[in-house]
């Protein structure tokens, strides 16, 4: 058998064991309902809310659009803090000591996290098709969230990594990962229309994944006439595709010759500080 492809599947078996360990967690599934949690309360304090100049409520506008926020958040932030964990415990120096190990790697990754946003969603979406009426315009809707959520999260994840192999230490996820999510999860369009921001952040939150993540799951969930509230007047889901699927080819292209850069320059002594400055910031 060909030793890359021996390391794919290799990656896959390793992905779908950590899922399901993550699923039995205790703790991933106080996280769930957590989550899940306040996005419903959220929807529900405004359920009757009417969306100013059409005759959809709050609940069948937002939820798309945390959806999609949900998980480019999730897709980045995660891979971030588990490549960043996973390079100072020494993970990333076995897997290069490996043939194609890199490449396992990060296929158990990609089939991780894009698993793990499954019991997320179904949290979220389970409860609200039984509180909210008319979330669904038409039932072909899921066939666009299907495809937005598979682009969507080819594009987030390798963002993540790249993040998590280029960041110094897991204490500073939160500044280079975190905090940039947090601001375009800001500008685009999650939880206001983005046309109310000014025309050059408007530019700026184009340009990212979360936004086209978003757009493609309201197009997913609303009628057509709600379109009229979106840039331009229409659901561009050519430009959604274009733009989520440059994202993903570029990402796949740059994320396996940045982890093995970063790979090849890591050292076991290197290792060793990191956990012994890890200690130290738990201290």
């Amino acid at each position: 058998m060909n030793a890359r492809l021996y390391a794919v599947r290799l990656g896959l078996r390793r992905g779908w064991i950590e899922f399901k360990q993550s699923v039995l967690s205790s703790q991933d599934q106080w996280f769930y309902l957590f989550t899940g949690g306040l996005v419903l309360g959220y929807l529900w304090i405004r359920r009757d809310s009417p969306v100013e100049g059409t005759d959809l409520t709050f609940p069948s506008v937002a939820l798309p659009s945390i959806l999609g926020g949900l998980v480019a958040f999730g897709l980045v932030i995660g891979p971030s803090y588990a490549l960043a964990m996973e390079k100072e415990d020494g993970t990333l120096l076995r897997s290069k000591a490996v043939p194609h190990g890199l490449v396992g790697y990060f296929t158990g990754q990609l089939l991780f996290q894009s698993l793990s946003m499954v019991p997320q969603l179904l949290v979220i979406l389970v409860p609200s098709f039984l509180l909210f009426e008319g979330l669904m315009a038409d039932p072909s809707g899921w066939w666009t969230v299907g495809w937005v959520l598979v682009l969507g999260m080819l594009a987030a994840l390798p963002i993540g990594m790249l993040i998590g192999a280029l960041v110094p230490g897991v204490q500073k996820v939160g500044m280079w990962g975190m905090l940039p999510v947090m601001v375009l999860a800001g500008i685009s369009g999650i939880f206001y229309p983005v046309q109310q921001l000014w025309g050059w952040v408007q530019v700026v939150a184009q340009m990212f994944p979360m936004y086209w993540l978003g757009l493609g799951m309201r197009s997913a969930f609303l009628p057509d006439s709600a379109a009229s509230l979106e840039i331009g007047g229409s659901w561009r889901t050519l430009e959604t595709v274009a733009v989520l699927s440059a994202w993903a080819i570029v990402g796949a292209l740059v994320t396996p010759m940045v982890l093995r850069r970063m790979a090849r320059r890591q050292t076991g002594s290197q290792v060793q500080a990191a956990r012994d400055a890890a200690v130290q910031w738990v201290r």
